[in-house]
């Protein structure tokens, strides 16, 4: 299960962006984080970027693993019905469930979720 965010665990440099021109002043391997658009899915994957999208739709979704999202973020409420169709059709991408707390992990667990993403590293 993959932990982004848990102060207990080290995990990967995320960094979101809100505009193209800021990938540019990004660490070095670095994940980029941005809400779906598609401008910046074309970017990412002609460029061979990691980055991990947050989505809101089942469109959204399919689009994001097509263009080689590394991670899928949507709400925990929406990410059993991704994580089944992720599963169905075999994702590259990993979904991950958007929570608050530790109280929220064990929910997200039993929905055999990919993982889970701390709120306060996408805001």
């Amino acid at each position: 299960m993959i932990l982004l965010g848990d102060k207990n665990i080290p995990y990967e440099v995320i960094t979101k962006i809100t505009k193209i021109d800021e990938i540019v002043n990004t660490k070095a391997n670095s994940t980029l984080l941005f809400e779906y658009n598609q401008e910046f899915l074309d970017y990412c994957c002609k460029n061979s970027l990691k980055y991990a999208v947050i989505i809101k739709n089942l469109k959204e979704a399919i689009y994001a693993n097509a263009l080689e999202a590394k991670y899928i973020i949507c709400n925990k409420e929406f990410a059993k019905t991704i994580q089944e169709i992720a599963d169905n059709y075999m994702f590259d991408s990993k979904i991950l469930a958007i929570i608050q707390s530790n109280e929220e992990f064990e929910e997200v667990v039993k929905n055999q979720i990919d993982g889970i993403i701390y709120k306060e590293i996408i805001n």
